[in-house]
């Protein structure tokens, strides 16, 4: 059960380092344009890149759980990623967070706990 929570664990921390980079490099992106110049920029942006390779081994990570795992215990604790999610919005991107996602949070928290109990 340790081995599946902490893989499960790595893959949302990935899977949400991924979004965050991905808007990281959509912010630096500026207006869309048909261009070489933006295309240009597009493609030699880190945070894009760092984005991909994220997704990437968030994804062969779970192809791993999927294969080894059950998929009524593995599926439903990857959604540890929407706790990651709302604390990179408020730590890296400064959103304020209303108290019922705070709420929510907890809600997953509590779930993720309750599924790992055997």
């Amino acid at each position: 059960m340790l081995k599946l929570v902490l893989l499960v664990t790595l893959q949302s921390a990935l899977l949400t380092a991924s979004q965050v980079f991905l808007k990281m490099a959509l912010n630096a992106f500026g207006k869309f344009q048909w261009s070489w110049i933006f295309f240009k920029t597009v493609f030699t942006n880190l945070p894009f890149a760092l984005s991909g390779i994220s997704i990437a081994t968030a994804s062969i990570i779970w192809v791993y759980v999927l294969k080894k795992f059950e998929f009524s215990l593995a599926y439903p604790m990857i959604s540890i990623s929407y706790v990651f999610g709302l604390l990179a919005a408020y730590f890296i991107f400064h959103e304020p967070i209303v108290w019922t996602r705070w709420l929510g949070v907890a809600v997953i928290i509590v779930g993720v706990i309750l599924l790992a109990q055997k």
